[in-house]
C-alpha cells in the first residue's frame, strides 16, 4: 500500500459535453502529489477528454462545456479568474505524437523560458541543460543543440517535448499516450524518465498499454463509457480489483 500523500489535483462531479453529446459523467478523482496516475480504458471511454480537462485544453474546441470542480492547489481551474496561460505553465502536457517546433533543439526548450522573460544567455543555457537532463536526453543531443529538432528520431523528439514542458517548472505533467508511436527501446527510456520525474512532479498518463500502466504508475483509474468505474493503487487494481468489469478489461476479456 502506497503511503498517503497530499492531494495535488482534485476532480469533483466533472461532466463534459461536446455540443449536446455528453462525454464524461460525474467524475470524482484525486491525484496525489509526486505520484504517477494512469488513466486506462477502451478507446472512446473519455480518458483523454478528462485529461484535457485538467489544463483546459478542451477550451480550444468550439462548443464544448464542462461542469463540476477541478481544484489545483486550492484553486478552481475553471474559475473565470483563472489565467489559462498561467494554468498551462503549472499543468504541462505531452501529446501522443511528438510535436517539436521547427526550431533548433536548444530553441525548442528555451522557447517557453524566453516567453516568461528569461533571456540571459548563461541562465538560459543552464535551464535548457537541466530540462534536457530531466527528460533523459541531454547526453544524446549535447553536441546537436543547434541542429533542427525535426532531425531527431521519434523517441528523441518525444523526450525533447517532455524537456520543453519541464523547462517552465510545471507542478503537474499530463501525458497522453506518450509512447504509443515509439519502438520498445524509446518506450523504455520514456518510462524510465517518468520514474525519475515523479519525485518532483505529479504525473497523469493516459495509456492503452496495461503492462505500461502496471510498470510506471502508483495509482490507476479505469474509465468506461465516460464514467470512472474504479480507481485505487495500481497493485490492487491489477491484482484484486473490486469490480468484475475492471478485471475483465485488465485481463483482456473486453476492450
Amino acid at each position: 500500500m502506497i503511503p498517503a500523500t497530499p492531494c495535488k489535483l482534485r476532480a469533483r462531479k466533472v461532466d463534459f459535453f461536446y455540443g449536446k453529446t455528453q462525454a464524461l459523467y460525474d467524475v470524482n478523482l484525486d491525484f496525489p502529489e509526486s505520484r504517477v496516475t494512469a488513466l486506462i480504458g477502451p478507446s472512446g471511454c473519455g480518458k483523454s477528454t478528462f485529461l484535457r480537462c485538467l489544463n483546459r485544453m478542451n477550451d480550444l474546441i468550439r462548443g464544448t462545456r464542462v461542469s463540476g470542480e477541478i481544484i489545483l492547489d486550492g484553486d478552481d481551474i475553471n474559475s473565470a479568474r483563472m489565467d489559462v496561460v498561467s494554468l498551462r505553465r503549472r499543468v504541462g502536457m505531452v501529446f501522443q505524437k511528438p510535436n517539436p517546433f521547427p526550431k533548433s533543439v536548444f530553441e525548442n526548450v528555451a522557447y517557453g523560458l524566453r516567453v516568461n522573460g528569461l533571456n540571459k544567455p548563461s541562465e538560459l543555457a543552464d535551464k535548457v541543460e537541466e530540462s534536457l537532463r530531466r527528460a533523459a536526453i541531454f547526453d544524446e543531443v549535447k553536441d546537436r543543440l543547434r541542429a533542427p529538432a525535426l532531425s531527431l528520431s521519434g523517441g528523441q523528439q518525444q523526450r525533447l517535448c517532455i524537456a520543453r514542458a519541464l523547462a517552465v517548472d510545471p507542478k503537474v505533467l499530463l501525458m497522453d499516450e506518450p509512447a504509443s508511436a515509439l519502438d520498445p527501446i524509446a518506450t523504455q527510456k520514456i518510462e524510465e524518465g517518468i520514474g525519475e520525474l515523479k519525485s518532483r512532479l505529479t504525473i497523469i498518463i493516459v495509456t492503452h498499454n496495461m503492462q505500461q500502466a502496471a510498470r510506471v504508475s502508483d495509482r490507476t483509474a479505469f474509465f468506461y463509457m465516460g464514467r470512472l468505474i474504479e480507481d485505487g493503487d495500481t497493485e490492487t487494481i491489477f491484482t484484486k480489483p473490486r469490480l468484475k468489469q475492471t478485471e475483465d478489461y485488465i485481463t483482456g476479456r473486453f476492450g
